[in-house]
């Protein structure tokens, strides 16, 4: 490490099927994939399909994790090292052979108790926490698990009810030490799960957050609103809500105002805000500026380690 600045760490949080890899995969997209390694929090499950079955532990729970492991192999990413992490196969639910993984400039560790522990907290220079509306995680949840895992939709209900403790208990209370915290949802009265989301962003004062404040100079304007709000845990944020249907104009103006604070940064626009809506792929405005936002916080973080 002696010759180049340690690795930036983001993490990304939340429960199953909460948009976690779609976020990551238009973030690397924007700090160019040759640039970063993802690790998936949830191959560090101690327990396979099978025996979580029989054991009536689920993914959730803390004891059917290596949680130790984890701790260990951020820390060592986070000092440039490399590291040999468990593989877990959610097709098969089986665990199989371990994988050589050396970080790159940027590190994303997506999965489900990525904040569950101090050590694990203290390794991130980037803390993100997905929150969609309920309703459309069981409809991802569904969609995918059926889809790509090998489950019949019965099974995944009943897998969602068996994790109501343990979502309550372990997943959602990581939310709290988040930087970001993202919620994406429907319009109001809009019924439809596969059209534009709006996406709410409650921005802790944990990390420098850009100024939006230039670009709402036009009080007609709905599609972007900046706000201070109470938490659910009373700590005062900034809200800052992007409507799904903000046009590509607007959009580009958000992008050009976050990227006039990093010098001499400029990345592609490539694939961002992808999304699979359950028959095709279509791209999301909302979720572009979303993506944008999180790389503007590693971009930051990468220059600030290049400096010291």
């Amino acid at each position: 490490m002696a010759d180049r600045a340690r690795p930036v760490i983001l993490g990304i949080v939340g429960d199953s099927a909460v948009g976690k890899t779609t976020l990551s995969n238009g973030i690397a997209e924007i700090l160019g994939p040759e640039r970063v390694t993802v690790i998936r929090i949830d191959d560090y499950h101690r327990l396979d399909r099978a025996e979580r079955a029989a054991s009536e532990h689920t993914a959730l729970d803390p004891a059917a994790n290596h949680l130790d492991i984890m701790e260990q192999h951020l820390r060592l990413l986070r000092e440039g090292r490399p590291i040999l992490k468990p593989v877990y196969n959610h097709t098969t639910g089986t665990l199989d052979r371990p994988e050589y993984v050396v970080p790159t400039d940027f590190v994303i560790a997506e999965g489900l108790l990525g904040y569950r522990t101090g050590p694990l907290r203290s390794c991130y220079d980037v803390k993100v926490f997905l929150e969609p509306e309920e309703d459309l995680r069981v409809l991802w949840k569904i969609r995918r698990d059926t889809a790509l895992r090998g489950y019949d939709r019965e099974e995944v209900i009943e897998q969602l009810r068996a994790r109501v403790h343990d979502r309550a208990a372990h997943v959602m209370p990581q939310r709290a030490f988040a930087d970001i915290v993202i919620q994406f949802h429907r319009p109001p009265g809009v019924q439809d799960p596969t059209g534009p989301l709006d996406v709410r962003h409650s921005l802790r004062p944990t990390l420098p957050h850009p100024d939006f404040s230039p670009l709402l100079d036009d009080e007609t304007s709905q599609d972007l609103r900046l706000g201070l709000a109470r938490d659910f845990d009373s700590k005062p944020v900034d809200v800052l809500d992007i409507d799904g249907h903000i046009s590509d104009e607007r959009t580009r103006r958000v992008e050009e105002l976050m990227w006039r604070l990093l010098p001499d940064e400029r990345h592609e626009r490539v694939g961002l805000g992808e999304y699979f809506d359950g028959t095709r792929m279509r791209v999301s405005n909302a979720l572009a500026l979303t993506q944008r936002l999180v790389a503007f916080h590693m971009i930051r973080a990468r220059l600030d380690c290049d400096v010291t």
